[in-house]
This record gives structure tokens, sequence and C-alpha cells, in this order.
């Protein structure tokens, strides 16, 4: 069986970044968020089910999941958003796990932004939490994605909050600092203890 290191943290905490530098040291990383669009692609039954659904307007003229306006038909509908839920989570689960154990590296990261609100904490032998204050995840999602500070606002109000994540970890990076070379060294660290791990 596959040792999973689950890696997660709020909006704009460097979870990417991270995961990257993992990669780098040979670790394979599966990617919720990868995984998601991916059963919502062109052609799968997801997609069919959701235009089926919510009407061929969450479709884009590309064929894909127009996902703005499939956002703007569930925000605020907390029922659309639990049947939206429904279908798609089980289906990512599912891809989570076989990406896991087809996985060559001695342990594997799994990547996903709602580890601990979707109570995925349960697939992973470790929990690695990427710590961020509020305001530094305020400010560096507003750089990154240009958008507006109420809707990132809101986005962190419905994650899990910082004190969740923390009770939830059993390792913590702390990148509040810009200091990459720390990150980097970090990262080393926790690689080698994660390699002893899933080898004993």
């Amino acid at each position: 069986m596959t040792y999973i290191v689950g890696l997660t943290g709020g909006i704009g905490s460097g979870k990417s970044t991270i995961a990257d530098f993992f990669a780098e040291l040979g670790v394979a990383v599966v990617d919720a968020d990868i995984i998601a669009r991916e059963v919502v692609a062109p052609g799968e039954p997801a997609l069919a089910a959701i235009a089926a659904h919510f009407g061929s307007e969450v479709i884009a003229e590309n064929s894909h999941l127009d996902r703005r306006e499939l956002r703007r038909r569930v925000f605020g509908n907390p029922s659309e958003k639990d049947w939206l839920n429904a279908l798609l989570h089980p289906l990512i689960r599912e891809r989570m796990i076989s990406a896991c154990a087809a996985a060559r590296s001695p342990y594997c990261l799994l990547v996903v932004p709602l580890l601990v609100e979707n109570n995925l904490t349960t697939l992973c032998q470790r929990v690695l939490v990427v710590d961020v204050s509020p305001e530094q995840q305020l400010t560096r999602t507003t750089r990154r994605d240009r958008a507006d500070e109420a809707q990132i606002r809101a986005i962190m109000a419905a994650q899990a909050s910082r004190e969740q994540r923390l009770a939830a970890a059993d390792d913590v990076i702390d990148n509040n600092g810009p200091d990459l070379d720390h990150i980097k060294a970090e990262v080393n660290r926790l690689h080698r203890q994660y390699l002893g791990l899933s080898l004993g």
C-alpha cells in the first residue's frame, strides 16, 4: 500500500510551490484540483449529468464546463451545491485513491485544498499543513488572481479555519515569510522523514 502524505492549506498559502519542491525530489504528486478538472472534461459522464441538471448554459462553446456560470448557479444555493458535491466528490475520491495506488515513489503527496473540510484526512498516513496568516492569504491571492477582496474573504470563510487545519496537522510548514530557501530546507527535512516512515 502506498504511503500517503496529505498536503493542505488555505487559499493563497503556497501549496503548489511546496508540492513542486517535493516533485523535484522525485515524489509522485496527486493533485485534487487537476483530478476535479479531469472528471468534468468533455466526454466524461459527469459533464453530461451537470448539463442535464443545470442546462446547456453551463457548457461553453468549446464543449468544456463553464466554471464561472456553474459557480454562479450554485453560489448561495445549498441544495444545488449539495447535488453537485454528491456527484463529483465520490468520482474525485476514487480517482485520487487510484492515482496514489499507482504512484511509483516510496510515498506520494496528495494535494487537497479541502482535505480537512471533506474529511479526507482518513486517506492519509500523515497530514502536512502549509500555514500562513489570513492577512498573507488575502494579500497573496489578491495579487495572484487579481480578485475582489470580498470574494476572497468569502472563499476563506467557506474553508476550514487556520486553527482547524493546524489541529489536523502532523507536520506544519510556516510559509509566512518570503524566504524560499527556508521552505526548500523544510521540504528536504520532511522528505527524509517521510522516506523513513514509508520504508519503515
